[in-house]
């Protein structure tokens, strides 16, 4: 397929991404002029996880893998030291289980991979034409309600995909999820490869159903089913085929047909289906008996695990935003009360894991938790934000004071709200996952009496799950002055505070305040 018109294929023909890592050291010496890197270098440098912010001119962000989120307190202490040290004390938690590193120097960056190596760590592939961290529930292997464990299968994939030249060429992002979680905990339906907990018809044997070409961006689209099962201990070796088949059939001609959905689009479903069996030289069991459970969680709060006198501890962090000495204190938290174990949630929340029940009442006594509350409003608890304009050139707005401010004037007017979520995207990329969720906001800039502000899109009923639905646009360029009263406007007219987040049968409203207008915006194609 022609791609002379992409000039992120033209980069990936001079030299695979991967490539990147020869020349780092190189690169770091003779780029402290960091202007002086070249446009394919440059993009490159995301195959190490190494992205260039223009918000921040010299400054980079480094994005870390972290399979299934399972983290340790070893681990948080190297990325508050790097982050004092090299960044500037801030860290973000992303909606695939990652932390991202703010403030780097490119000369720093061979130091930061080497470091990362030695807490069995590392950036690579997590941006660009990749396969991206693989996530799965957060407390797999510890919640009671799970079919089994599934973190082996992601831990195996993640091990055949990196640095692996077989899997750095996609021609696109390639999002896989591998959850035995029966509460839904992730949004499993928004992604290249969705497989979810299921049971043999004949035999009550537990493993996958499959679903593939899910994405978010600028329209949520939810993966299909492929109708194949598949058991726990293949799991890994069939993502990867799907993933060779899109790597090998995807289009490459224009970036914004690039992900999998638009292959399966032209394709259909069963013509894939077919294709995948032939190039897995043997026939694909049929999906089989759905086991998950119409609940959704984040896994927040206190839950007993599965083994006797311990529990988990899911602590909400405000906005998805930490600073070096939280996140030391929260690794201190996990040796002082736990097993020095923590795993990180796709809602951008941090859960403590095996700690005695004997031992609670003096973790809840810390200091830090009334910043990490493991009981927070439920308005604060279902907020998640992309890292809006502060670090990136696609948002349109800041989101994370802004998303911040509105849950808590929310908690303020409906103390006794149910749980509701609120997504945050800055640009149409979708990152904060605003139409898998309760209310949605999708910043944009628009113009009022001639001057540019800072206004958003609103999403409602969106949700992830056994039956998925993309959040419906019912308001669109509103600015971000009038949020508390429209937003509040929402909650009442739109029956959220019961839980029916969906508008009155019958009804499809768009409601545009008339004095605004909508210049264009990027598509976020190149993160």
């Amino acid at each position: 397929m022609e791609t002379q018109n992409n000039p992120i294929e033209v980069y990936k023909k001079e030299k695979d991404g991967l490539d990147i890592l020869k020349d780092i050291q190189e690169l770091a010496v003779s780029h402290d002029g960091w202007e002086t890197l070249d446009p394919g270098n440059r993009e490159r440098l995301k195959w190490i996880g190494t992205f260039f912010c223009k918000p921040t001119p010299g400054q980079f962000m480094m994005r870390i893998r972290i399979p299934n989120g399972h983290t340790t307190a070893a681990q948080l202490h190297l990325f508050a030291t790097l982050s004092r040290q090299l960044g500037n004390c801030i860290l973000d938690l992303t909606t695939r289980q990652q932390i991202e590193l703010r403030a780097v120097k490119i000369r720093d960056v061979p130091q930061i991979l080497e470091a990362l190596e030695g807490v069995d760590l590392t950036s690579l592939q997590t941006g660009m034409d990749n396969v991206r961290n693989a996530t799965c529930c957060p407390l797999a292997g510890l919640t009671r309600r799970e079919l089994f464990d599934a973190s082996p299968a992601g831990v195996e994939f993640t091990r055949m995909l990196l640095n692996n030249k077989d899997f750095s060429n996609l021609p696109r992002k390639f999002n896989v999820n591998i959850t035995g979680c029966l509460e839904n905990c992730t949004n499993t339906e928004t992604q290249d490869i969705s497989m979810t907990p299921a049971i043999r018809y004949s035999d009550r044997a537990p493993g996958f159903n499959v679903a593939v070409g899910g994405k978010m961006g600028s329209l949520m689209k939810i993966a299909q089913p492929l109708d194949v099962f598949v058991e726990p201990q293949e799991a890994a070796w069939l993502a990867a085929e799907i993933t060779k088949l899109f790597r090998d059939e995807g289009f490459r001609d224009v970036r914004t047909r690039g992900r999998l959905f638009f292959l399966i689009e032209e394709w259909g479903i069963e013509r894939f289906r077919k294709v995948l069996q032939e190039r897995c030289g043997k026939t694909l069991e049929k999906a089989q008996q759905e086991a998950r459970l119409p609940d959704k969680t984040g896994h927040g709060g206190i839950h007993p695990q599965q083994q006797p006198g311990l529990v988990s501890v899911g602590l909400c962090v405000p906005a998805g935003r930490l600073s070096s000495n939280q996140v030391d204190e929260l690794a201190y938290l996990a040796e002082r009360y736990g097993s020095g174990h923590l795993r990180l949630t796709t809602d951008q929340n941090v859960i403590l894991v095996n700690v005695p029940e004997v031992g609670l009442s003096s973790l809840l006594s810390e200091p830090i938790l009334r910043h990490f509350s493991p009981d927070p409003h439920p308005f604060l608890g279902g907020l998640v934000t992309c890292t809006g304009t502060d670090y990136c050139k696609l948002s349109q707005i800041e989101t994370k004071n802004i998303g911040l401010r509105l849950a808590e004037e929310m908690a303020r007017r409906f103390p006794e709200a149910p749980p509701v979520t609120m997504h945050w995207s800055g640009c149409s990329a979708g990152c904060g996952n605003h139409q898998a969720a309760d209310i949605g906001f999708q910043g944009v800039k628009a113009q009022l009496n001639g001057e540019v502000t800072e206004a958003v899109s609103i999403f409602v009923g969106g949700r992830s799950g056994i039956d998925p639905k993309p959040g419906e646009r019912i308001v669109e360029l509103l600015p971000v002055s009038l949020l508390n009263e429209v937003v509040s406007s929402i909650l009442k007219n739109l029956n959220v505070l019961t839980k029916v987040i969906r508008p009155r049968v019958g009804e499809k409203r768009v409601l545009m305040v008339p004095a605004l207008t909508a210049p264009d915006s990027g598509n976020g194609a190149n993160l």
